[in-house]
């Protein structure tokens, strides 16, 4: 997956615990992740997915509670991050459902596997479809629907409500939730 990912979850434990807790960070996870914490992530490079899942559930387990409930706000972060520098004319010209459809068409942009599929359910309706995701993980989903939601509130829709449908890491057959917002 794209650096940028890695790269906001980074800029958040600077923005709330400084570059001590970013040490204290690197610390807690694999020789491997570290060496890439500590040197710097490039957002436009390509890294192994599994760094993403450790770097999540490091971030939750030190700075969380270990239940994953921050992973969801690093998926919100990640939208501030990334949406509003590269992306924000979309936000500025489009309505909450076209950004997401552009959303969908830029998958494979930040990821090497699978694609999301977002469906109309109604006029503040939409449902999202993670397909073909190679090693669905639950910190993975959370990510998503926390990426989702804040991309709607920077579109403009206001009282999103997320409803996970079901979750491959959960053992359904497939990734999918809803958004409704006014």
């Amino acid at each position: 997956m794209k650096g940028s990912a890695l790269a906001s979850r980074l800029q958040w434990v600077r923005l709330n615990h400084g570059e001590a807790g970013v040490n204290r960070l690197a610390a807690a996870v694999s020789p491997d992740l570290r060496a890439r914490v500590e040197q710097g992530v490039v957002m436009a490079r390509w890294y192994p997915f599994d760094h993403f899942v450790e770097l999540n559930l490091a971030i939750d387990r030190v700075y969380g509670h270990g239940d994953q409930t921050l992973v969801r706000l690093l998926g919100r972060h990640g939208a501030d991050a990334n949406l509003t520098t590269i992306y924000r004319l979309f936000f500025k010209v489009g309505t909450v459902k076209w950004v997401l459809g552009r959303a969908s068409r830029l998958w494979n942009l930040h990821y090497d596997s699978g694609h999301m599929v977002v469906r109309s359910l109604g006029p503040r309706q939409v449902e999202f479809e993670v397909v073909d995701f190679a090693t669905p993980h639950r910190a993975h989903c959370l990510s998503v629907m926390g990426w989702a939601e804040r991309s709607v509130e920077l579109s403009g829709g206001r009282d999103v409500t997320t409803t996970e449908v079901s979750c491959r890491a959960l053992g359904a057959e497939r990734c999918v939730f809803r958004l409704a917002w006014d």
